[in-house]
Formats: C-alpha cells, sequence, structure tokens
C-alpha cells in the first residue's frame, strides 16, 4: 500500500457500497451487526445528503478505508452516486492497494459483469442525458469488480451464514494488511504459525505465553506482528516497552524509595495505557485486578529484564478476564520460571535460508541475491551467524556496494569473525568513514544508551563531536535507533547486543583497564578506585552499584584520571537491594576538575573532595548521600542543569546556588536535616522543577524568592513550614501533603495552576478572596481535618475532580463557590462528618460522580445535579428518597448501606438506567424498593422487609439478589424463578421464612426438572431452618442449591453416609445414554476454615471445593472417567446441604455405550470441612 495510504492514516476497516433501498434494512444490517461483533470498524453514512456529485467527506472515508465491500442489487446501477462511490473505489484499489470484495446479492454476477437482463435496464436509464466518457468510465468499474472474487446470493443456504463467512474473510484480510509493517521481516509466517498453537485463541482461559531467546533474534519484530493480528480479538490491549519501565524507574529513583510506591506508580501508568485514559490514580495493589478481572485483554511485555515489572502488573491469571492473553518477551528464562510461565516460544536462529533472504532484503532489498553475487552473500551471512539483528545491521552497511567491496571486505570477515555475531556487529562499526563517529559510538554504548538527544548533545557540547550529523549517520547504519519518548523529546535506543559489542571495543583498548577511555565493568572500575590504577585516558566511569557488595576507595584514587569527564554510579534494579558498603576516606584528593557528570547514589562521604570543581557540572546527582555539605565557597555553575540530593538525610545546608543560571531541577527530597534553603535561589530564573518533600526540618523559604520559570512545587511532609511561599505564577502543579500552613501570601496568582494537592493538610483555610484559577483541573485535599472552609472556586471553570474526603471539619459547601463548576465531573466527601446541607437550586451539568459516605449529619437528598450517574450516600443521616429522584436519568449506580433513618422509597417511578441499588443495614426499610426495573444488582441485606413482591417479574435485567438476615422476610413470590438472567440469589437468616413455592412453574411430571422455568445458577437459603425443602428440592432448576440440614432428603433415590456409589448398568437404558446425568447432594459440616467478612453483612464466609469422580466400567472391566470441581463460598455456620447437577458424558469410542456399572466418588478438597453424607438422583 502506498504511503499515501499507510497503516497510520487510515480510520475504517470497511467501506461498504450499496443501494439503500435494496438492502439497508435486511442484509447490510444484519452484516454490520456481523462487522461490529468481530469489532471490525465499518463507514456508516446516515448523515451524508445524497447528490450527483460524491460528497468530500465519502471520498475520505473510501481512501481511509481497508477493505471496500461492493454490494451489488438490482438497483445498485439506478443510482449515479453508487456508481461514482464505484469509480472511487476501482482508484483507491488501483492507486491504493485497497482490497475490493464484490458481493452479488440477488442479482447474476455475469448480468453485472456485461450489464444484461434487468441489471442492464435500470442501468440504461441511469446513463440517459449522461456523456459518453462518463458511461465508460461506469462499464469499466462494473465490469472491473464483477470479475473480482467475491460471494454470490444464489449460493447461499442462508443469509447468516453467509454474512458470518464473509465477515471472516474480511478479519483474515485485515490481519494481513495489518501486518504489512511487518512484511520486511522474514520468516514470520512460520513464527505466526508456531505460535498460534500456543495462543489458542478458541480457548477462554486467561493464558500466559513467554518469547525467549537471545537478544538480536527478532523477539520483538514477533511480538508487534503478533500485536498488529491479535488486538481486534481483545477488548483492551498494551504494548509495554522499554520506553514505558524507563519512565517508571526514572519516577521510582526521584521520588519514592519503597517498593509498593514504585508497584503502584507501575500499575498507573499500566492502567491509563490499558484504559486509554490519562491520569489514573490508584491506591492499591489490588487495582489491576479489579479492574481487569472482567475484561479480555491483550498485553504485551517487551524486553523484560526485571521481574517487578511482571509482578506488578500481570500478578496471576484471576488479574484478567476470560480469553486473555499476556505474552512476556525476554531473554532471560529465568523471569519466565519465576512467575510460573511454562507455555513458552523459543525464537530459534533462522536456516540459511532464510538468513540470505533476510541479509538480500537488507542489502539488496530484495529476496534474493542479484546475479554474481550468489557466493560471497552465502558466506557474509554464514559469518554474520544468521542472527536477523546482525543480518540487518551488515546488509545496510554493504548496501549499495558494488560486488568488488563485498569480496575485498571478506578476508577481514573470514580473519576476525570466526562465526561470532559480536565481531559481525564491530566490522559495521569498523565501516563507519569517520573516527568522530566511531568515538560517538562508543560514547553513546558506554555511558549514553537510552538518554535523550538533546541531553547527549550537552553532554558532548565542548568534546569536538559532531553529534547531530553523528547520530544521522548511526541511525542509517542500523545501529541505533532516535525514537520519541513518553515527554515529547527524543531517545536514543542501542540495541543491547550492539552496546555488548561497543563495550567490547572498548575493552579491546588496552590489557590494562585504567587505560582505556571507558570503564562500564565493575570488577575494573573497583579496582581502579581501590589501586589508583585510573590514567589521564579515561573519559568516563560507569558502573550499576546492584551489581556489587562493597568497594574500597583510596583517598588519591583520582589522582591521575585529569580527563574524566563523567563519573556515573547507578542502580539499574526496580527491586529494593542492600546498600553497597562503602570502605572510604573521610575525603577525597585531587578529584577531577573538568567533570560534566557526577553521579553517585549513596555517596559515603560527609563531604566532597577537597579540590572539588563543580565548574563543568552538567548534572549532579547525589541522591541517599551521607553528605552534611557540598562546598564552601561561591563555585561557577553556569552549565548546572539538574541536581538530584534527595534522600541525603544529614545534609544541612545548601550553598550559594547564585551562578546555577541555567538550573531546571533541584531535588531535595527526603533531606530532613536541612532548615532553609539560600537567599540565592531567587537566581534560578530557569527552574522548572522544585522537589523539597519530606523536608521536615525546613521552617523557612528566602523571601521574595518568586522563581519565575517555576511549573512544579512539591513540599510534601514540611510541616515546619507555616508560610506558603511567594511562588511563580506560572505554577502548574502544587504537592503540599501533610503540611501546616498558617498563611498565605497576599500577592499570591495561580492563574497557570492545573493540580492543587494539599491532602492531610493541618491548614484551617486556604488562600483569601477569589484566584484566577481557570486552568485548575484537579483540587486533593483529602484527610484535612482542620479545614473549615474552601477557597472561593467562583472562576475555576475547568475543575473536573474535587476531593474532600475526610474533611471532618467542613460544615458546608458554599452555592456561590461551587455552582460555576460546569466541568466537575467527580466530588468526592466521605467522612466529612459535619456537613449537614449541600447547595440546592443548582445543576453541575458534568457531575457523575457524588461521594458523600459516612457524612453522617446529612439529612437531605442532594439536589445539586441531575446528571449523577454513581451516588454513594452510605452511612448517612438521610430520611427518605424523594421522588424527584426521577429527575435523575443518568443514575446508574445508588448505595445506601446503612442509611438507618431511611424508612421510605418512592413508588411508581422508573430509573431507566439504574443497575446497582444497595439498601443493606436500612432496619426500617419494609417495602421492597420500586424505583427501577432496570437494576441488575439489588442489595437487601439486614433491611425489615417482608415480602419478595409479585411484580418481581418486571425485573427483567435482575442477575443477581442479596437479602442476608432480613428477620421478617415471610414470603418469596414465585415470579422471581421466572426472571431469565437472574443467576443468584442470597437468603440467609430469614428466620420466618416458611415456604418457597416454584409451582406457577408448568412441569411435564413430579421431580421433572428438564423444563427449566429460570437460568439461575446458585439459590442460597443457607441457615433458613424454618423452610420447607421438599418441594423447593424436587422443583428447582438451579445448578447449585443450598439449604441447612444435617440428612440427604428421600427424594435421592441413593443415599449414603459415606461418599462413594457403585450404580449397575447393565439393564438400565441409561447404559445406552451419550451422557449420564444426576442430582447430587453433599451434607457438609464442621466448617472451620479460615473466613472473612462480608461487606454487607457479618457473616464469616468459607471457601468450598467439591469435586466428582465418575468412572465408567464396560463389558471387559475397563475403566474411564472424568472430573467435576465445584466451588463457591458457604456462611461458617450450622450443617448445609448442597444440591447441584452433575453431567457426564459417556466415551462411545472406547465402548462405554455399554457400560456395565458406574462409579461415583464426592470429595471435599476444602481445609476445615467434614463430608457427613451424599446421595444423587439419576435422570
Amino acid at each position: 500500500m502506498s504511503s499515501s495510504s499507510s497503516s497510520c492514516d487510515l480510520v475504517y476497516d470497511v467501506f461498504p457500497s450499496f443501494r439503500g433501498e435494496d438492502v439497508r434494512k435486511s442484509f447490510l444490517s444484519h452484516f454490520l451487526k456481523e462487522l461490529d461483533r468481530k469489532l471490525i470498524s465499518a463507514f456508516k453514512d446516515k448523515k451524508i445528503e445524497t447528490s450527483e456529485s460524491l460528497d468530500p467527506v465519502l471520498k475520505q472515508a473510501i481512501k481511509k478505508s481497508r477493505i471496500a465491500i461492493v454490494i451489488f442489487s438490482q438497483n445498485y446501477v439506478s443510482s449515479s452516486w453508487c456508481l461514482n462511490e464505484l469509480l472511487e473505489i476501482v482508484k483507491c484499489q488501483q492507486e491504493l492497494s485497497q482490497i475490493v470484495i464484490p458481493v452479488f446479492y440477488d442479482v447474476d454476477p455475469c448480468h453485472v459483469r456485461h450489464q444484461t437482463k434487468e441489471f442492464g435496464e435500470v442501468f440504461k436509464k441511469t446513463c440517459l442525458r449522461r456523456t459518453d466518457d462518463e458511461i465508460k468510465l461506469w462499464k469499466k468499474a462494473l465490469t472491473d469488480v464483477a470479475n473480482l472474487v467475491g460471494y454470490h446470493s444464489q449460493n447461499w443456504e442462508n443469509e447468516a451464514t453467509m454474512i458470518e463467512v464473509i465477515a471472516n474473510d474480511v478479519l483474515g484480510k485485515l490481519n494481513l494488511t495489518q501486518s504489512k509493517d511487518f512484511e520486511d521481516f522474514v520468516g514470520i509466517e512460520e513464527h505466526m504459525e508456531k505460535m498460534s498453537s500456543l495462543l489458542c485463541l478458541e480457548s477462554k482461559e486467561v493464558k500466559m505465553i513467554g518469547i525467549w531467546g537471545p537478544s538480536g533474534i527478532g523477539k520483538s519484530i514477533i511480538a508487534r506482528a503478533l500485536e498488529a493480528r491479535l488486538s481486534r480479538h481483545f477488548h483492551g490491549k498494551v504494548f509495554i516497552d522499554m520506553r514505558f519501565i524507563s519512565k517508571s524507574k526514572e519516577y521510582y529513583r526521584k521520588g519514592n524509595s519503597d517498593d509498593i510506591n514504585m508497584k503502584l506508580h507501575l500499575q498507573e501508568n499500566f492502567l491509563s495505557k490499558i484504559l486509554d485514559k490519562e491520569g489514573v490514580k490508584v491506591d492499591t495493589l489490588n487495582a489491576v485486578r479489579e479492574k481487569l478481572k472482567r475484561q479480555k485483554v491483550l498485553i504485551f511485555f517487551d524486553d523484560l529484564d526485571d521481574q517487578v515489572v511482571l509482578d506488578a502488573l500481570a500478578g496471576g491469571d484471576e488479574w484478567f478476564g476470560p480469553g486473555s492473553r499476556i505474552i512476556a518477551i525476554t531473554k532471560d528464562m529465568q523471569i519466565l520460571r519465576a512467575h510460573g510461565i511454562t507455555c513458552v516460544y523459543k525464537v530459534e536462529t533462522p536456516s540459511k535460508e532464510i538468513a540470505l533472504q533476510m541479509l538480500c532484503r537488507s542489502a539488496f532489498r530484495q529476496d534474493s541475491p542479484p546475479d554474481g553475487f550468489m557466493e560471497v552473500a552465502s558466506e557474509v551471512a554464514m559469518r554474520v551467524g544468521c542472527l536477523p539483528l546482525g543480518l540487518n545491521i551488515i546488509g545496510s552497511s554493504l548496501r549499495e556496494r558494488d560486488k568488488t567491496h563485498w569480496v575485498n571486505m571478506l578476508p577481514a570477515l573470514r580473519k576476525g569473525l570466526h562465526g561470532k555475531i559480536e565481531e559481525a556487529l564491530s566490522f559495521s562499526y569498523k565501516a563507519l568513514e569517520r573516527k568522530e563517529y566511531q568515538a560517538l559510538f562508543r560514547h553513546v554504548a558506554c555511558l549514553f544508551n537510552g538518554d535523550e538527544v538533546s541531553y547527549i548533545k550537552l553532554m558532548l557540547a565542548d568534546s569536538e563531536l559532531n553529534v547531530d550529523m553523528g547520530l544521522e549517520v548511526l541511525v542509517d547504519k542500523s545501529l541505533i535507533r532516535v525514537v520519541p519518548s513518553w515527554n515529547n523529546t527524543n531517545i536514543v535506543e542501542m540495541h543491547c547486543l550492539v552496546q555488548e559489542m561497543g563495550k567490547e571495543i572498548v575493552r579491546g583498548q588496552s590489557d590494562k583497564p585504567g587505560e582505556r577511555e571507558f570503564l562500564m565493568d565493575s570488577k575494573d572500575v573497583c579496582n581502579i578506585l581501590k589501586d589508583r590504577t585510573g590514567t589521564e585516558k579515561l573519559i568516563g566511569i560507569s558502573m550499576d552499584l546492584d551489581e556489587i557488595d562493597k568497594v574500597k576507595i583510596h583517598e588519591k584514587a583520582f589522582k591521575r584520571m585529569s580527563n574524566l569527564r563523567f563519573l556515573k554510579f547507578y542502580k539499574r534494579s526496580l527491586q529494593p537491594k542492600k546498600e553497597v558498603r562503602w570502605q572510604s576516606p573521610k575525603t577525597l584528593n585531587d578529584f577531577p576538575d573538568e567533570l560534566k557528570l557526577l553521579s553517585w547514589p549513596g555517596y559515603p562521604m560527609e563531604c566532597m573532595p577537597s579540590n572539588f570543581c563543580p565548574e563543568y557540572l552538567v548534572e549532579l546527582n547525589m541522591p541517599n548521600s551521607k553528605l552534611k555539605k557540598l562546598w564552601k565557597e561561591v563555585e561557577e555553575l553556569t552549565y548546572l542543569k539538574d541536581m538530584d540530593l534527595s534522600g541525603s538525610k544529614s545534609l544541612k545546608k545548601i550553598p550559594d546556588l547564585s551562578t546555577a543560571t541555567n538550573l531546571e531541577t533541584l531535588n531535595l527530597h527526603g533531606c530532613s536535616s536541612l532548615v532553609e534553603l539560600p537567599s540565592s535561589i531567587q537566581s534560578l530564573n530557569k527552574l522548572t522543577d522544585l522537589n523539597m518533600s519530606g523536608c521536615t526540618n525546613l521552617e523557612t523559604l528566602p523571601n521574595g524568592a518568586n522563581l519565575k520559570s517555576l511549573v512544579r512545587l512539591v513540599l510534601t511532609g514540611c510541616s515546619q513550614l507555616k508560610v506558603f511561599p511567594d511562588i511563580s505564577s506560572k505554577i502548574e502543579s502544587i504537592i503540599a501533603n501533610k503540611t501546616a500552613f498558617e498563611s498565605f501570601p497576599s500577592k499570591l496568582r495561580l492563574e497557570n495552576l492545573v493540580e492543587l494537592r494539599m491532602e492531610h493538610s493541618m491548614s484551617r483555610r486556604l488562600w483569601e478572596g477569589v484566584q484566577p484559577l481557570t486552568s485548575l483541573t484537579k483540587i486533593m485535599l483529602s484527610g484535612s481535618q482542620n479545614l473549615k472552609e474552601i477557597p472561593d472556586l467562583s472562576l475555576a471553570t475547568s475543575l473536573e475532580t474535587l476531593n474532600l474526603n475526610g474533611c471532618s471539619s467542613l460544615v458546608e459547601l458554599t452555592c456561590s463557590s461551587i455552582q460555576n463548576l460546569n466541568k466537575l465531573t467527580t466530588l468526592e466527601m466521605t467522612g466529612c462528618s459535619s456537613l449537614e446541607t449541600l447547595p440546592t437550586g443548582i445543576n453541575l451539568k458534568s457531575l457523575y460522580r457524588l461521594n458523600l459516605n459516612e457524612c453522617s449529619r446529612l439529612k437531605s437528598f442532594p439536589d445539586i445535579s441531575d446528571n449523577i450517574s454513581t451516588l454513594n450516600l452510605n452511612q448517612t443521616a438521610i430520611e427518605e428518597v424523594p421522588p424527584w429522584i426521577e429527575n435523575f436519568s443518568k443514575l446508574e449506580s445508588l448505595e445506601m448501606w446503612k442509611c438507618k433513618n431511611l424508612a421510605t422509597l418512592p413508588t411508581g417511578i422508573n430509573l431507566k438506567s439504574l443497575y446497582r441499588l444497595n439498601l443493606s443495614g436500612c432496619p426500617l426499610l419494609k417495602s421492597f424498593p420500586d424505583i427501577s426495573s432496570n437494576i441488575s444488582t439489588l442489595y437487601l441485606n439486614q433491611t425489615a422487609i417482608e415480602e419478595v413482591p409479585p411484580w418481581i417479574d418486571n425485573f427483567s435485567s435482575l442477575e443477581a439478589l442479596e437479602m442476608w438476615e432480613c428477620r421478617q422476610l415471610r414470603c418469596i413470590s414465585p415470579n422471581i424463578f421466572k426472571l431469565e438472567n437472574l443467576g443468584e440469589i442470597f437468603f440467609s437468616d430469614c428466620e420466618h421464612l416458611a415456604e418457597v413455592s416454584l409451582l406457577d412453574c408448568p412441569q411435564e411430571e413430579a421431580g421433572d426438572t428438564s423444563n427449566t422455568c429460570t437460568k439461575l445458577s446458585l439459590i442460597s437459603f443457607t441457615n433458613c431452618i424454618n423452610l420447607n425443602q421438599e418441594n423447593f428440592i424436587q422443583q428447582s432448576a438451579s445448578k447449585y442449591l443450598i439449604l441447612p440440614g444435617v440428612e440427604v432428603p428421600p427424594y435421592f433415590t441413593h443415599r449414603s453416609a459415606g461418599s462413594i456409589f457403585n450404580i449397575p448398568l447393565h439393564h438400565s437404558s441409561l447404559s445406552q445414554q451419550p451422557a449420564f446425568n444426576f442430582k447430587a447432594c453433599v451434607v457438609v459440616s464442621d466448617v472451620d476454615a479460615i473466613s472473612e467478612g462480608t461487606e454487607t453483612a457479618n457473616h464469616n464466609l468459607c471457601f468450598i471445593d467439591i469435586e466428582v469422580h465418575c468412572r465408567f466400567k464396560d463389558s471387559h472391566g475397563n475403566y474411564s472417567g472424568s472430573t467435576e470441581s465445584i466451588d463457591f463460598s458457604l456462611p461458617q455456620e450450622y450443617d448445609h446441604l448442597i444440591i447441584f447437577d452433575c453431567p457426564f458424558g459417556q466415551n462411545q469410542d472406547s465402548g462405554e455405550s455399554n457400560c456395565e456399572q458406574v462409579e461415583i466418588e464426592f470429595s471435599l478438597v476444602s481445609t476445615g470441612l467434614r463430608l457427613i453424607g451424599c446421595g444423587l438422583k439419576c435422570q
């Protein structure tokens, strides 16, 4: 497909061309519905006016569609509109390689092809008063499209079947067209076929699959191709790559320090991506499971090298909905083993034939060598080791080279490579035409892989390297990639194998590590620090501190490293590890004086080296250091951009920063001994990010420190700071949780503020007067128990979220403050225990979530928006639900748990959107709720309701009903068992409940449950000790029925105190049945398993797991059988009967059609339970 119609430009999967009067209400409507079911997007033209000329919108829709479906019907050619549409489709087929599929609906393809018979007569009428050229174009288009392979309605058995066939054909073609991005990866189809059996897409099980192989083998390409082909089968999909993980690692290192916070941040970013919703916040590690456990998702984890990522984002199968597929791509098999992933696809090195084809694609842009190149190309492919990455790199370096160049290059390959991939990559490095490009390559390989282009240019600004041109050359030679990052910058990425090759080149510079230009191996670095063997040749040192346990440093370790520019110690792993044990002197002498990068987490000394010169520093990164001070004198800091001293708990003073005029970020998070900042901070006119969270002893900030460029300010935990700082009007984000500000500057201007977080603040009030808060979208003040009033928000017209949870001193929200918040979507006020009223007479147009849980003084039903979809009023003092709730037409969920004063609900209204209603714990409520017939989940536990009324049959959408501890309940209408969607009913401790009837359900004869009245899967009457069970047992058609009791009822013809039944079948018709079905009863006692409390009632639940083993014995004495498992939760009280249906198929191929005996055995897997009786009745 041409570049003008690349996959990123396409909008629709299918464009249907049709004559509306013939097919719109019949074939087309069903076809579009089937496309929707398969998640295939089709263009719909409902809003386009027909005319002589083709609408521009329609032309664009055709161009932006992958496939055109032309539905020829008898009157298709009666419309010039359709014919012009056809011309455009043919044009797109020719110019853009669009796929065209004709469908002949009640018309002969031959008649369309030649414009004959009735179809031709209709066409002639349309051609009247048309030019010859126009008619000629129409005829050619009709002929061309009718000649294509398509579908003919006369060959259809039925319309539904053929629609399914066409839709599947479309789906198959879409999978091919969408994977063309990967067509240059030779052998991709073979990988797809092998992965197909592992994926087993038809299974509804959740499957975790590994893709494993060495670096450069093509794992990521395979994963991307799978993503393109599979994504439409899933409701949600996400591809987690190294950029995503690097972003989370960066946040983790600069902000939080414990593993839980890091995992929470990973989950927030992950959920934002898969839910396509920015700014998702979570406060529990169960967030991924809770949000995705019902969704069918496709998740890829690419280039995994850290176990914690997989643990945090895909902890187990139960985290995801049925049919989900989670695919982990890694070169480390241990990561897969540790996560229990046993289904692994090992990506093998391609065959010699495939490798040669890969090389030819890269070097010649064709599948085979040109004439005369076969022998030399074959040897090159062999010498490279058949690794896809190496083949691509070598091929690109030889692109457009003549045969002489290939032949002249062979001796070097034969001599130096010996089939080793690293040496093959080294050849590409040596082919770089200029030494400075090689030097830049080594810098990236040893220091800057994964860094921003701008950062690399800054670090190498005075190195005489042409970074811009050099990076372009390295990209052209396939040695690096430059890719966009999460913060709209460009990042340099070098494949780990290429990077290792670059490091090997540096190692080869000298047998003595101290005489190389870079040191990266931890052993070498530790040795030169201990033995003083570094030299002036060293430019950079990079060491992962997670690889070592202890380091000994000589006080003159850096004496001879006069040219050292980059000193980079770092921690790569997200997993918390033990601290490095540093054996260091009190101070270092003779430190390099031209350092541009100093990164030393956990710096072990209390002061900087005696001769430290920060003049050329661009980045100072020393988190969790033992520093008490930095430097004494005023130093020249012109180049300094980033300064991170976070976690340096002993640091008492920051030096004069008046010369750091280019400083952009200053991170002092956790510097708990810091009392003040220097007055020179006011000179930092380019500072955009200031983090002082956890500076618990910080008492003041310099007066007049109006930082003109400051965008983000973090003061969380600065509890001694009483006066809010006078900050820039450019500020966008203020995070000041756990603070206690007593006053705010009178000149404070917050016109650009987007986010304000002051959770758990001790302040009584915020700023005075009206602030121009037109950019503000989020205010988080939860847990601020002293806050008596919120500031005037009348100008916060963009505010979307207002969180006041736990503001227990807040008495009211004024009408004037919130009435203009027309973009407010979420208002959280849980635990505002002093709140008595809310404003009335206003309508917040966008508010869809209102949370007033535990507002214990609130007596009036809220009336601030009729657009609410989620309304939480649990544990309030509300006495009634007013009739005007009927205006809440969008209300989907109403929670009024433990509203102990609630006595009445309105009647005769129908909230059409309400699907969840929770009235549990409302002891004064006597009447069954009649406010919506669309409810799917209804909680009425611990109420005084006396009857489930006959009009319950209006609740056609009801799926689950809970009525635990309804001690006044006396009557349940049998109409409840007619509800087709009802799956679960729970009754417990309904002690006055005596009779439950199913007699209104038709039955052919007593005990026949084959004619079901309901699709119920579970009916539970636990602890309903007065219930008459006999009729109910016979009539119930639910899959599971739970009743109180200690004996198997007489209804079951086979009963035993044991757990095994042997039933003869020799003279029974059952021996000839393809399936052996029976109803079973298991009596469970001594329930003392570990329990957990339920949300709606204080029942203790335990987990029940029953296994049923069925073994058939034939006339030859051979056995065969299978096992069924039944599991659910049960109250930990009394003894219970568990009644359920059990179907077992007989194996016809093994001769069991003449079974003589069947053995049934029941067993309890659950701990702490005792099986005291069993029964069964054959059906």
